[in-house]
């Protein structure tokens, strides 16, 4: 814990950030275990899920950043294996999150008739059959997938009328309201449902439910740890919290100590310091980070910290995509000094890299050099065996006799 200053240079900023977020804790020794996953959640707060697979899963790469090669059946284990250490529910959009939050997240889950998107309530408002025979199918056959859900469905349709989008959307409107929950994944990536009690720790499903205030200062306490020092968008935007009920939340902890003001060179925004926050005298190390990240997801907190726009392409047609389809941000020490369209080829075990980027001021062979070591660490934990040749982008031509020297290719 640092002494809190008044002000704070962008470095400082920085390097309290990425501490924040492990990326200054020491280096597992020998094969990462529950012990190192531990301590990771435990600094980010939670894991964004996404369902895109061009590369890894979203939710097993923040954990490579901070971990290197890890097995990925600890993260599995951990979120749906007993005894369950995460659960899946809407946290920073889909997510991974500590059972121990359960409870912090349960004012959401009360108001899935007035938050939840559209469809799911349109479903819960005009078949409130459905949404009830679709919790009994759940508790009588879970944990089981909305497909097989859904082809019960279609037993009785001339009696209800329901089909897939209806029945799917049925699902997650008590998915949204936590009437049901993720006992497990397919290995297409489709939840299997169970009733919580199927699912969760007895201990936290009995656990007191907080005032709605007492839950928000959880949530952005957590934030706030996790961020170290961040706007008040960003403590907002982690847990997406609405905005006056995270205004207060965060007054009620500066007002105890737990958030203290500060002023970041360059911020337009006041900023808040967590009071546990800790200050190291450099970041080292060169990790490849997920879109998906927490360290990256307020966009305008990437900017400011580091200097670095960035987004994520997935969404724009190819014509009009800048850098590529699916882009990592290279952080090296801390700063970011380039960014890399990456796709995993399995059939042929090799990782390819449709482009490659540097930022501006960069020693592009410096750079080139670090970014092409990580690539070939980061496939062999992708159990890939090689790494192509970069096809585009300025740091290509650098990068590709970075990655033969690295590889021993004469």
């Amino acid at each position: 814990m640092m002494t809190a200053p008044e002000s704070l240079s962008l470095a400082q900023a920085r390097r309290i950030a990425l501490a924040a977020q492990g990326f200054t804790d020491p280096s597992p020794t020998g094969v990462p275990t529950r012990r190192h996953l531990r301590r990771v959640l435990d600094r980010v707060g939670l894991i964004q899920l996404d369902s895109v697979n061009v590369l890894q899963r979203a939710h097993y790469v923040p954990l490579y950043s901070r971990l290197g090669p890890y097995p990925t059946a600890l993260l599995d284990a951990a979120a749906y294996r007993h005894p369950r250490e995460l659960f899946e529910y809407w946290g920073h959009e889909a997510s991974l999150v500590p059972v121990a939050l359960q409870p912090a997240l349960r004012w959401r889950m009360a108001r899935a008739k007035s938050q939840a998107w559209g469809g799911m309530r349109r479903v819960a408002e005009e078949n409130p059959d459905l949404v009830a025979w679709v919790r009994d199918e759940v508790a009588a056959r879970g944990p089981i997938t909305a497909a097989e859900i859904e082809h019960d469905a279609d037993r009785v349709t001339g009696n209800w009328g329901w089909n897939w989008s209806t029945t799917k959307r049925a699902v997650e409107y008590l998915f949204w309201s936590g009437e049901v929950t993720a006992a497990e994944r397919t290995t297409s990536f489709a939840r299997r449902y169970a009733l919580p009690e199927q699912v969760l720790p007895a201990a936290v499903l009995a656990a007191p439910t907080p005032s709605d205030a007492e839950a928000y200062r959880t949530l952005v306490a957590v934030a706030a740890r996790a961020l170290g020092v961040a706007a008040e968008p960003e403590l907002r935007d982690y847990f997406r919290l609405p905005l006056a009920e995270a205004r207060a939340a965060i007054a009620e902890l500066a007002e105890a100590g737990e958030l203290i003001p500060v002023t970041v060179s360059g911020w337009r925004q006041p900023a808040w310091l967590h009071a546990e926050a800790r200050l190291p005298r450099w970041v080292r190390g060169n990790r490849l980070v997920s879109p998906f990240d927490p360290l990256v997801w307020e966009r305008g907190r990437t900017r400011r910290l580091f200097d670095f726009s960035y987004r994520i392409e997935i969404y724009v047609p190819a014509p009009k995509r800048v850098h590529g389809y699916y882009v990592l941000p290279f952080l090296q020490g801390e700063r970011f000094t380039a960014r890399v369209d990456l796709k995993a080829d399995r059939k042929s075990g090799v990782l390819l890299v449709p482009a490659a980027w540097q930022e501006p001021g960069v020693d592009p062979g410096e750079t080139a050099f670090a970014l092409a070591a990580e690539l070939h660490r980061f496939a062999g934990w992708l159990g890939l065996d090689a790494v192509a040749p970069p096809g585009a982008g300025d740091l290509a031509v650098p990068l590709a006799a970075a990655l033969k020297s690295v590889a021993g290719v004469p």
